[in-house]
């Protein structure tokens, strides 16, 4: 079965930090750029953070620079972010996404995501309490 999972994630206190993983399985996982979107209560899903196949290209929404990370480790099918110094404007559920191509999640930045594109997970809820 095609599919990608999330996990990682929980409830942490302002300042706090988690690191959340999504692992695939049914891809050969190194063919996919992967991206990290989130979608908070009453609002759009919104991107966080994208990488590319090797992991030398990636990119952040403003809202994630200088506080998150995103890696991958292609020999074990999983991806991650790890997210800094959180604030309760992290609040939200966080999707992961895979899709062949870097540009097709990048586009979804500023375009708006959707599942018409890629691969999406079902979603790990960060809550982040002040």
């Amino acid at each position: 079965q095609v599919q990608v999972v999330e996990s990682g994630g929980g409830l942490v206190q302002a300042g706090g930090s988690l690191r959340l993983s999504c692992t695939a399985s049914g891809l050969t996982f190194d063919d996919y750029a992967m991206g990290w979107f989130r979608q908070a209560p009453g609002k759009e899903r919104e991107g966080v953070s994208a990488i590319g196949q090797s992991g030398g290209r990636t990119y952040y929404a403003d809202s994630a620079k200088g506080r998150f990370t995103i890696s991958r480790d292609n020999a074990k099918n999983t991806l991650y972010l790890q997210m800094n110094s959180l604030k309760p404007e992290d609040t939200a559920m966080y999707y992961c996404v895979a899709a062949r191509n870097f540009g097709t999640i990048t586009n979804m930045f500023a375009s708006g995501p959707t599942t018409a594109f890629g691969l999406w997970g079902q979603g790990t809820q960060v809550t982040v309490s002040s």
